[in-house]
């Protein structure tokens, strides 16, 4: 995972009034709401001896261990040792780890990373998606490292043979492009470009319109939030949550602002949101078999032309990972790139470095 970031962890409805355990980032996290219904995020672990925090029980806006009845605040700094009276000293070294918050849109964001900085920016959302739009969430788990399930967002080769029978039907099999718009240094657009092989070689990159005339896009928000822009009416938002190195859970919500009849509007988005589970199975019984599980920038896979997003995304990934350790920001499970390894190099069309194939991208930018 890429340290000093926002991640999408969880979603607003999942924390109510008691804490709420779930394991994120390869951690055991404890998520409550305090008395003005601001969400909190410590460690799942009482300093003291142990325990679990979402084992217990939230009072006056603490949360409260379950073994010894430590409280604990929001800064994650014990404010009561039972043991010793209501009036006792409570030692400093009772001191639960705390991950700083943010809530909007539906979503929990976490700000995961040592010393985050004062002020902390909030986190960054999609700005076409507005009070106009209604959506339908579900929630899918994956046996699969979460830059796995990104990258298959981003992938718009597999599209008519994962999904021949669904979104991929009518056999668009030839890859024009794709093009490419970084949007800053942490958002980008992919243009979709996809056609039925006729005989004639695909265009280049540089050879096609930026952006799409027919409005189709996909955005990429990092760390983990991706959309799909159907139409002015439909988007379709994913959130990839990092469980652990092996384990992702797909936050997959659909958008719309078409229907506004109450249960003509259910029925739209629970039938949207059934056709999108369909959809990830297909890709999600074959990306579960991509080895290795962890995706790096070099990783001896032989990419083509089709593979720029995937690319591209595993190079600003990779930057921003290093970044972070120069910084001195990485907490606990975060990633350390492997390295280049001469055996181990990416290579594009079977024999071009992928060097040579990120310098070709960067011009086109």
């Amino acid at each position: 995972m890429i340290p000093n970031q926002w991640y999408v962890l969880m979603e607003s409805g999942q924390v109510k009034d008691g804490p709420v355990g779930v394991k994120r980032m390869g951690e055991r996290l404890v998520f409550w709401r305090n008395e003005t219904g601001r969400v909190i995020c410590l460690r799942d672990k009482c300093p003291h001896r142990g325990a679990a925090l979402s084992k217990g029980k939230v009072a006056a806006g603490h949360i409260v261990c379950p073994f010894h009845g430590f409280e604990y605040e929001a800064s994650g700094r014990a404010v009561l040792v039972p043991a010793g009276g209501k009036s006792g000293p409570v030692p400093r070294a009772l001191q639960a780890g705390r991950y700083p918050t943010f809530e909007a849109h539906g979503f929990i964001w976490v700000w995961w990373g040592n010393d985050p900085p004062d002020p902390l920016a909030p986190p960054r959302f999609f700005d076409d998606l507005d009070e106009t739009f209604v959506y339908k969430t579900v929630r899918d788990p994956w046996r699969a490292h979460y830059a796995r399930v990104i990258e298959n967002q981003l992938d718009v080769v597999h599209v008519p043979f994962v999904h021949h029978n669904t979104i991929g039907r009518g056999g668009r099999t030839v890859v024009e492009g794709p093009a490419m718009e970084w949007l800053d240094d942490d958002s980008f657009n992919i243009y979709v470009y996809n056609r039925v092989d006729d005989g004639t070689p695909p265009r280049k990159a540089s050879e096609l319109p930026i952006p799409n005339p027919n409005g189709f896009r996909l955005e990429f928000l990092f760390p983990n939030l991706w959309e799909n822009c159907i139409g002015d009416d439909v988007r379709i938002v994913a959130a990839f949550v990092p469980v652990d190195d092996e384990h992702t859970l797909l936050y997959l919500r659909f958008y719309q602002r078409f229907m506004k009849v109450p249960l003509l509007r259910d029925l739209v988005g629970w039938a949207a949101s059934a056709l999108n589970l369909v959809v990830a199975h297909q890709d999600r019984r074959v990306v579960e078999t991509q080895q290795p599980q962890r995706s790096e920038l070099h990783i001896g896979e032989k990419l083509i032309h089709g593979d720029r997003p995937v690319i591209e995304y595993r190079r600003r990934r990779e930057a921003l990972i290093e970044a972070a350790q120069q910084a001195g920001g990485r907490p606990k499970g975060a990633e350390v790139p492997r390295g280049r390894r001469a055996a181990g190099k990416s290579t594009v069309h079977g024999s071009e470095p992928l060097e040579q194939f990120d310098s070709m991208l960067t011009t086109e930018r």
